[in-house]
C-alpha cells in the first residue's frame, strides 16, 4: 500500500453514490472520481451541496485538483465535472468509447451540439493508458458491459471500478442500457478479479445488501471472487448471462436517466440554452398502445 495514497470517499444518499477525492501526498495533488450535481426532479433545480464538500476537503488538504474522471456516462446522477473544472481548472477525463454512447444519445435526444467525437471532455482515455496524478501513476482499464464507454482506474494497490461490479454481497451493474452486453460485463469484470486477492476495490453505488443496515463502498478482489452472487470463482459465463439478463428485465429506467444522461454525454454541462435563455432537459415521449389506453 503507497503511504501516499489518500482516499476520501463522499457518499450522496439520495443517488445512492460513491464518489471519491484522491489525494498523492507526497506532491498534494489530487483528482476527483465521478462527482455530483444534486438535481431535484421535481423542481427542475440544481445545487453544488454535494461536490463542495469534496471541494472543501480538498482545500483543507491543500490539494489541487488535477483531474476530474468519470468512469464512465452515468443514468442515474448528474455529474458536477462542470463545476469542479470551473473551480480549480482541473482536466475532466473519460473513457475514449464515450463516443458511442454520444452517438446513441446525440439521436435519441436530438442533441445538435453534442459533438459525438467526445470533444466535450478535456481527455479521452485508451485502454491501458497510464498517467499520473502528482507521483502515483494511474492505469486505466476499459470495462465495457454496463455502457460502451465503462472505464476502471487503478492506482497502486486500488481500483475504482464506477458501476461494473457492486459490493461482493449485492452483484453486479445491469447491463440493458443502449450499448450494454451481459457477456461483454462478465469479461470485464473477470479482467477486473484477475488483479491480486488483495487489490482494493471501491465501488460507484451501494444500496445496501439486504441483511445489511449500512452503506458501504470499499471490499476486495477476493472478497468479490469468494462471495459476490454474480460472479464468484465457479460461476460460469452462461450462468451470468442468464442470471444477469433475467434480473434486468425486472428493473425500472433510473429516476434521473433522462437528465443524467443529456448532462453527461456533454461532461456534467447542461443543454445549451434557448431563444428566452432557459436550459431545458429534453423528454422523449413513446406513445405505445398501453399508453393510448390511458392517454
Amino acid at each position: 500500500m503507497n503511504p501516499n495514497l489518500e482516499i476520501l470517499p463522499f457518499f450522496d444518499e439520495a443517488t445512492n453514490t460513491a464518489s471519491y477525492l484522491v489525494i498523492d501526498k507526497a506532491t498534494n495533488t489530487a483528482a476527483i472520481i465521478d462527482p455530483v450535481l444534486d438535481y431535484y426532479q421535481r423542481s427542475g433545480k440544481a445545487s453544488v451541496d454535494s461536490v463542495n464538500k469534496m471541494l472543501s476537503m480538498a482545500r483543507k488538504k491543500e490539494a489541487t485538483i488535477d483531474w476530474v474522471l468519470e468512469t464512465h456516462v452515468h443514468a442515474d446522477h448528474l455529474s458536477a465535472a462542470c463545476v469542479v473544472k470551473r473551480e480549480s481548472g482541473a482536466r475532466v477525463g473519460i473513457g475514449e468509447h464515450v463516443r458511442d454512447v454520444q452517438k446513441i444519445f446525440r439521436a435519441v435526444f436530438n442533441a445538435q451540439d453534442v459533438s459525438a467525437s467526445g470533444a466535450e471532455f478535456d481527455h479521452l482515455f485508451k485502454d491501458s493508458e497510464r498517467f499520473n496524478i502528482g507521483s502515483l501513476e494511474v492505469e486505466v482499464i476499459h470495462t465495457p458491459g454496463h455502457t460502451p464507454a465503462c472505464v476502471a482506474y487503478k492506482i497502486d494497490d486500488a481500483i475504482f471500478v464506477g458501476d461494473t461490479l457492486f459490493m461482493p454481497d449485492y452483484g453486479t451493474a445491469r447491463a440493458d442500457f443502449p450499448g450494454g452486453d451481459a457477456r461483454t460485463l462478465f469479461r470485464s469484470i473477470k479482467r477486473l478479479l484477475a488483479l491480486p486477492p488483495e487489490t482494493r476495490i471501491f465501488v460507484g453505488h451501494d444500496y445496501k445488501a439486504p441483511g445489511r443496515d449500512r452503506f458501504a463502498w470499499e471490499t476486495t478482489v477476493g472478497e468479490e471472487r469468494t462471495s459476490n452472487p454474480h460472479v464468484r470463482d465457479g460461476i460460469s459465463e452462461d450462468e451470468f448471462v442468464a442470471k444477469r439478463e433475467a434480473r434486468d428485465a425486472t428493473l425500472s429506467p433510473p429516476l434521473l436517466l433522462l437528465p443524467s444522461i443529456q448532462a453527461n454525454m456533454r461532461a456534467g454541462g447542461l443543454p445549451p440554452a434557448e431563444e428566452n435563455g432557459v436550459r431545458y432537459f429534453r423528454i422523449p415521449v413513446t406513445l405505445t398502445s398501453e399508453g393510448a389506453k390511458h392517454g
